[in-house]
């Protein structure tokens, strides 16, 4: 019986490797073809009613062609991730996990984007192995 918690922490575990080593490769692989990413504009913005959809259904080129300018334009000063849950499906074929992020961009005229709250991971599995099918980006609670 394959552990299938440990699966979803690798998923998660590769996504961050992927981000901290600007690895586009590598990031794409956790991306299902059906991914979608909503985005909330603030990290207060609970309401999807104000989430936006920067990118739209996932496109691998397209994907990858926004992170490459992202990569190009900005140093990575930290990438804290901390899982507090995963939880899969009795049927194994579908699973979440809730992942505390703090990810810190920083341009070449010293402005940070940052990334810092909540978000929760949504994954699929199929033949070839898990994949995220959404996310909604990182939110803070009290």
């Amino acid at each position: 019986m394959p552990d299938l918690d440990a699966e979803i922490r690798e998923i998660v575990d590769r996504e961050t490797r992927a981000w901290d080593t600007r690895d586009l490769d590598l990031l794409i692989s956790v991306f299902h073809p059906d991914m979608v990413w909503p985005w909330p504009p603030t990290p207060q913005a609970h309401d999807p009613r104000e989430w936006v959809m920067p990118w739209g259904r996932f496109d691998a080129d397209r994907w990858s062609a926004g992170w490459q300018e992202l990569f190009d334009s900005h140093e990575l000063i930290h990438n804290i991730r901390t899982t507090h849950r995963i939880e899969v499906s009795a049927e194994g074929d579908g699973a979440f996990a809730v992942v505390d992020i703090d990810t810190l961009w920083r341009d070449r005229d010293g402005n940070d984007f940052h990334w810092l709250g909540r978000t929760c991971k949504i994954y699929s599995r199929l033949a070839e192995g898990w994949k995220m099918i959404s996310q909604v980006g990182a939110l803070q609670y009290d």
